[in-house]
């Protein structure tokens, strides 16, 4: 081959793609995971894959349960405002909630970075949420990827996706369905939108509204950014210690969908959702949401989670106790309704 031809060829940083900031970025994110490390990692950094070793927890089920998940659109907030620290412990906390859903406590959590090109500072501010969504978890993260691909996101934009493995609590392992009409339903406070409805959200606060993410909201002292970019709620705390109790029969996460699609997973045939929206007051962002974008009522509890991040289904006759228990963990959990006869969500 003619010396031009080979003087000429791209390289792949041409290209767009620069291994070397990528080898600088991954060095120095091993200070900031390594401390979510427990016994059961036993791998390194830097390897192909993470390894756990299961005997480390004597009190593990037989059964893995896993999680995954993005945040959605909160990420363009997240680049509007240039505030990168707090969607990967959204994503750390999203993933745990669901986990706990389906009876399960959380082992470890992955995670996956994609940029157009990668910004080292920007890399390390989201990786720092990782770790730190995972240290409040208890849980090591372990292990991850990042990957530039200017093709495919434009300049300055990015996404995460995050999976989390968890394990099945004996008793959800071997009973079958235990929801029973008259059950009672709890509800635990969110921490505003979590991670869903930021479509509809941005439109209207930034493009119908006219807001920034630095103008102050209308109710407090805060920011667009500070109210937008509320940390998603892990409800580790006040559920992992319930998911062996047989007064829990059953829980869901309220994310995508709202009550109706949330709580209809884990009704079984014959059984419908009781809900009184006048158990709780949703919050100010809520209201402004609606007032703002003229949405119905309907339309926000199907898009929103309108103040309620998860809910318990519980034994009537526990469901004081398991309220208290809930309150005792600073997660405190409001009789919401009631598990009756009939199909799907009702609303009283």
């Amino acid at each position: 081959m003619p010396e031009s031809s080979i003087n000429s060829a791209p390289s792949y940083r041409e290209a767009g793609v620069d291994l070397a900031t990528a080898d600088r970025i991954k060095r120095r994110l091993r200070s900031i995971v390594e401390p979510t490390f427990n016994d059961g990692v036993v791998t390194e950094i830097g390897g192909f894959a993470g390894g756990y070793d299961l005997s480390s927890n004597p009190d593990l089920g037989s059964i893995l349960v896993a999680s995954a998940d993005g945040v959605g659109t909160k990420v363009l907030v997240a680049q509007l405002a240039d505030r990168h620290d707090t969607v990967g412990e959204d994503l750390v906390n999203h993933c745990v909630d669901d986990l706990l859903a389906a009876g399960a406590r959380p082992l470890f959590f992955l995670d996956y970075i994609a940029a157009g090109r990668l910004n080292s500072e920007i890399v390390i501010s989201i990786v720092s949420g990782f770790a730190r969504g995972c240290a409040s978890n208890s849980i090591p993260l372990l292990g991850g990827e990042t990957a530039e691909m200017p093709d495919l996101y434009p300049a300055g934009k990015y996404d995460l996706a995050g999976f989390a493995v968890g394990s099945m609590v004996a008793q959800w392992e071997t009973s079958e369905n235990r929801v029973q009409i008259g059950d009672v339903i709890l509800g635990l406070g969110s921490t505003g939108l979590h991670t869903n409805g930021y479509s509809l959200a941005r439109q209207i606060v930034f493009d119908t509204a006219g807001q920034r993410p630095d103008d102050i909201v209308p109710w407090a002292k805060t920011s667009w950014a500070d109210e937008l970019l509320a940390v998603h709620r892990s409800y580790l705390k006040s559920v992992g210690p319930l998911l062996g109790n047989k007064a829990l029969h059953a829980a869901a996460h309220i994310t995508g969908g709202g009550f109706a699609t949330n709580l209809q997973r884990v009704l079984p045939p014959g059984s419908a959702a009781a809900i009184d929206r006048s158990a709780w007051t949703p919050g100010s962002l809520f209201d402004y949401l609606a007032n703002a974008g003229n949405i119905d009522r309907d339309e926000m509890y199907r898009v929103f989670n309108m103040g309620i991040g998860f809910c318990l289904i519980v034994s009537a006759e526990h469901a004081s106790e398991i309220a208290e228990r809930c309150r005792a963990s600073d997660q405190p959990a409001l009789f919401i309704g009631e598990v009756v006869a009939g199909e799907g969500l009702q609303w009283v």
